[in-house]
């Protein structure tokens, strides 16, 4: 026997495949001792004269060179007549196990003889029911634990902290062993201090499947970091009734009015949501946003007018520009940028009494001039209305003289109109009008605008630039022939 006992010691230390990965430092001390007590207790069952033809296993579960993966190790007893003989050798083993104990146990298909040799051997290889009715078999295998790693995540032991350090290393964790209010709210604080935002939203849709809407909202005021997490999840997740009512608990009526307004975008039927946004303009809105939400009431309306009236006139062919440029999509809930571009390209030269004119749209919704002059630029320009182009930027002062005065800088109107399309001759004469000189040589000579980029040189008397030009324009065209004469003139005193 004390042959047999230094053999197995030998082979457990000396063994190259592992007992167990060991997750937790703590507990390994604990874990050897009860694999060495496993280990120990085949003693009582294997012959002694039989250990060299002991079937060596892997503590993976499985023979060695084995291809079949997941054998069990737990074999049950439930021979009536081997639970006296074997009660105090397995009482060391089922000490402390009450949870392992709740788990099912997988009994292997493997037959007993394959895994151990006894000492009264089954003359064949007899599947483990038949093992176990056969008298003439007295000891079996005592049921073996499965190592603590590979079911602590299911085991009551776990603290708050651990189970929230084990999820932050993406280890499965039940939390429903955390029943009491005070084990749930010590759960979320510790979530909360690990500063790990998906643990922390794991944690508060456990605690709001289990707790009561009125005790989680009153514990989460005071916890304001996962507050934060609960209303974004409520948000992302499209639980309005629930976001509605922590906003109210928490007396946030702006974020109230905001939530109940957001809910317009779920309204397909556009009576149904001019009605809505109609009722949306009595909650209790900041000044700026009572504004908006006005603006987008009334916006809506004038839409709903417009697409009624164009709808008709398209269909009844008796508009010229809707039979030469139809119609691509409906104006209702577009932007009220969309709606100016609509109205500049439809409805440019409509009376300001008109709710489709872009004046009153201009008006009516305090337009800056810079975003009118952009959308009516770009209107007019891609229906190539270059009469209406040169008027928008042409301005007359007390005296009657006219000029040409642009909000958002002549540059960017050259660039617009060259997206577009523009004629050399359009080009020109606005980038005629760009005060910065090199922006002005830079756009005349990236466009082609010869005669900008000729004049701007014999402005500056440069007479190196204007002849490095001359290679550039066509040989025997007009722009050479000007830059000659620029060239030749005496009367010009040239830099260099």
């Amino acid at each position: 026997m004390s042959r047999a006992r230094a053999d197995e010691e030998e082979y457990w230390h000396s063994s190259k495949f592992r007992a167990f990965t060991f997750d937790d430092e703590d507990d390994e001390l604990s874990q050897l001792k009860e694999s060495k007590r496993a280990v120990n207790s085949l003693r009582d069952i294997v012959d002694d004269d039989d250990d060299d033809d002991l079937e060596r296993v892997s503590w993976s579960g499985e023979p060695v060179g084995s291809k079949c993966r997941g054998i069990s190790w737990s074999i049950k007893e439930t021979a009536s007549s081997s639970n006296s003989s074997l009660e105090g050798r397995d009482s060391s083993l089922q000490k402390g196990s009450s949870s392992y104990a709740a788990l099912p146990k997988q009994v292997s298909s493997y037959s007993l003889s394959s895994l151990f040799k006894g000492r009264n051997k089954l003359p064949s290889f007899q599947s483990l029911s038949d093992a176990l009715s056969d008298t003439g078999v007295k000891n079996y295998a005592p049921e073996l634990r499965r190592p603590k790693a590979e079911y602590k995540d299911y085991s009551s032991d776990w603290s708050p902290k651990d189970t929230v350090r084990r999820m932050q290393r993406g280890k499965v964790c039940s939390l429903e062993r955390f029943r009491s209010l005070q084990d749930k709210l010590v759960l979320l604080d510790e979530a909360v201090a690990g500063n790990d935002g998906n643990v922390i939203t794991a944690v508060l849709i456990f605690l709001k499947r289990t707790l009561r809407r009125e005790i989680l909202f009153r514990e989460l005021e005071v916890r304001q970091v996962a507050l934060c997490h609960l209303i974004h999840f409520l948000k992302e997740s499209g639980e309005q009734k629930m976001l509605l009512d922590l906003l109210r608990f928490l007396d946030r009526t702006e974020e109230v009015a905001l939530s109940q307004y957001r809910e317009h975008l779920n309204i397909q039927d556009v009576e149904k949501r001019r009605e809505f946004l109609k009722g949306c303009i009595g909650l209790p809105f900041s000044a700026e946003d009572t504004s908006h939400i006005q603006d987008h009431y009334t916006l809506l309306e004038r839409q709903i007018i417009i697409e009624a009236n164009d709808r008709r006139l398209e269909a009844a062919g008796q508009s010229e520009i809707f039979q030469k440029y139809p119609r691509k999509a409906s104006i209702l809930n577009m932007p009220l940028v969309t709606t100016l571009f609509y109205s500049c390209f439809y409805h440019y030269t409509e009376a300001e009494g008109t709710f489709s004119s872009p004046t009153n749209l201009k008006k009516t919704f305090k337009i800056p001039d810079k975003q009118y002059v952009l959308t009516a630029l770009a209107a007019r320009a891609k229906l190539r209305a270059w009469d209406d182009v040169d008027a928008l930027f042409t301005t007359k002062n007390w005296l009657g003289y006219t000029k040409k005065k642009a909000p958002i800088g002549f540059h960017r109107v050259v660039e617009i109109l060259q997206r577009n399309s523009a004629p050399v001759q359009v080009l020109q004469e606005y980038v005629r009008l760009v005060e910065d000189v090199e922006t002005r040589l830079n756009l005349a000579t990236k466009y082609k605008c010869h005669d900008v980029v000729i004049e701007t040189y014999r402005d500056l008397k440069d007479r190196i630039q204007l002849t490095a030009y001359k290679c550039k324009v066509e040989r025997g065209s007009a722009d050479e022939e000007k830059i000659n004469s620029i060239l030749n003139n005496m009367q010009i005193r040239w830099k260099n």
